[in-house]
C-alpha cells in the first residue's frame, strides 16, 4: 500500500467509522425508549343539515366543505395553541426534559440530550419539537388525519394522543358555535330588514287609499266602468224614443222637449265620468287621471308582495336555523382510538445507523473525489 492509501483509509476512520461506532454506542447505551400512539380522525357532516342549510341559503354558515375543516384541523394540531393546552394539563415540557443531562432522578446512562428537550426550552422551542415528536398525515381527498405521537412512556403517548383527540374535537364544537351564532344573527338582521320593509309596504299602501280615497282602483275602475256602460245604453234608448216622437208628434210637442233634455243630461253624465277618467273634473276629488292611479297601485301592490315574501322566508330561515342550533352540524368522527403501546419503536437505532454510514461514506467519498482532483491538477 502506498502513502495516499494509508491516507484514504486513516480518512475513511476519522470520518466515517468513527462516527457511525459513537453513534452506534449513543444509540444503544444513551437514546431512550420512545413509544409510539396513534390516532385517526376525521372531520363529518350532517348530511340532512347540509341539505336543509342549501335550501335556505345557511350553507355558507353552516359549512359545506369537509375537505376546508380537515385542513383547518389539521394545521390546528400543528398549532401553538394546542401546544400550550396539552403542556398545560399534561406538562409535556417536563416529560421530554427528564432525560435531559442535570435533571435530578436519572444515572448516567439515563441521559440522552439527542432526543430529549432542554428543560428551558420556549414555547417557540417547544412547538419545533412537539413537531418532532408528533407526526401528523392528510389525506386531502377524503379529509382522513392520522397522528402518531411519540412519548418516553407508553402512558404518555396514550394520554397526549387523547389530549389531541380531546381538543380537536373542541375546536369542532368551537366552529360549531360560531357557525350556528352567524347563521342566527344574519337570519334576525334579515328579519328586521324584512319586517321594516313590510310596515313601510303596507304604511304606502295606507297613504294611497287615504289621498285618493280608493281601496281598490281597479275595482272602482270596473264599477265606473258599469256606469259608463249603463249610460251608454240609457243615452241609445233616449236617442231612439226620441227619434221616434219627432217622427210622429209635432215639433212643439211637449214629450220632445223633455226627451231632448234626457238625451241632454245623460251626454253630459257621460262627458263627466269621462272626465274623471282624465283628471280633468274639477269637481272630482281624485287628484290623477285612472291610468296613473293604476301604474302607482300596481307598483305599490308588487312592493308589497315582494316583502311579504321576503318576510316569509326571512322567517323560515329564522326558524331553520332555530333548529339547527341544537344540531351539529360538523362532528369528529374518530376511526382511531389512541392505542396503547406495549413496545418501544423508536428511535430506529439500525435505520439510523445505516443512514449515518450512507451519508458518512458518500460525504467521505466525495471529498475524497475532491481532494485527489484538486492535487492532481497542481
Amino acid at each position: 500500500m502506498r502513502p495516499r492509501h494509508w491516507k484514504l483509509l486513516f480518512s475513511f476512520l476519522a470520518v466515517v467509522l468513527i462516527p457511525v461506532m459513537l453513534a452506534t454506542g449513543y444509540l444503544a447505551l444513551f437514546a431512550q425508549d420512545q413509544y409510539r400512539s396513534t390516532t385517526g380522525f376525521v372531520v363529518r357532516q350532517d348530511e340532512g343539515n347540509s341539505a336543509a342549510s342549501s335550501l335556505s341559503g345557511l350553507a355558507q354558515f353552516m359549512g359545506s366543505s369537509v375537505s376546508s375543516d380537515g385542513d383547518v384541523l389539521y394545521e390546528f394540531v400543528q398549532s401553538q395553541r394546542l401546544v400550550s393546552e396539552v403542556d398545560a394539563r399534561l406538562d409535556i415540557r417536563g416529560h421530554y426534559a427528564q432525560y435531559w443531562p442535570g435533571v435530578a432522578g436519572h444515572g448516567v446512562m439515563q441521559v440522552d440530550p439527542v432526543f430529549s428537550l432542554w428543560p428551558d426550552a420556549s414555547i417557540e422551542d417547544l412547538l419545533e419539537y412537539w413537531q418532532r415528536m408528533v407526526r401528523i398525515s392528510f389525506d386531502q381527498g377524503t379529509g382522513l388525519i392520522e397522528v402518531q405521537v411519540l412519548a418516553f412512556d407508553p402512558d404518555m403517548a396514550r394520554a397526549i394522543a387523547q389530549e389531541i383527540l380531546t381538543q380537536s374535537q373542541e375546536m369542532i364544537n368551537g366552529l360549531n358555535d360560531a357557525a350556528r351564532a352567524d347563521a342566527m344573527r344574519y337570519s334576525l338582521a334579515d328579519l328586521d330588514t324584512a319586517v321594516e320593509r313590510l310596515k313601510t309596504a303596507r304604511e304606502a299602501m295606507t297613504r294611497f287609499r287615504s289621498s285618493t280615497q280608493i281601496v281598490d282602483p281597479e275595482a272602482d275602475l270596473q264599477g265606473r266602468m258599469g256606469v259608463m256602460t249603463n249610460l251608454q245604453q240609457q243615452l241609445a234608448e233616449a236617442l231612439i224614443e226620441y227619434d221616434l216622437l219627432r217622427d210622429s208628434d209635432s215639433p212643439n210637442d211637449p214629450r220632445l222637449t223633455q226627451a231632448r233634455r234626457r238625451i241632454e243630461v245623460i251626454q253630459e253624465r257621460i262627458q263627466s265620468e269621462r272626465n274623471n277618467f282624465t283628471g280633468s273634473d274639477p269637481t272630482s276629488t281624485v287628484a290623477e287621471d285612472y291610468p296613473v292611479l293604476l301604474a302607482e297601485y300596481e307598483s305599490l301592490m308588487v312592493d308589497r308582495e315582494f316583502a311579504e315574501e321576503t318576510y316569509r322566508q326571512a322567517l323560515a330561515a329564522v326558524e331553520l336555523a332555530r333548529s339547527n342550533a341544537t344540531r351539529q352540524s360538523r362532528y369528529l368522527a374518530t376511526f382511531i382510538q389512541p392505542t396503547e403501546p406495549e413496545t418501544s419503536e423508536f428511535p430506529r437505532r439500525f435505520v439510523l445507523v445505516g443512514l449515518t454510514f450512507l451519508f458518512l461514506t458518500l460525504l467521505w467519498g466525495v471529498g475524497a473525489l475532491v481532494y485527489y482532483s484538486i492535487r492532481d491538477r497542481q
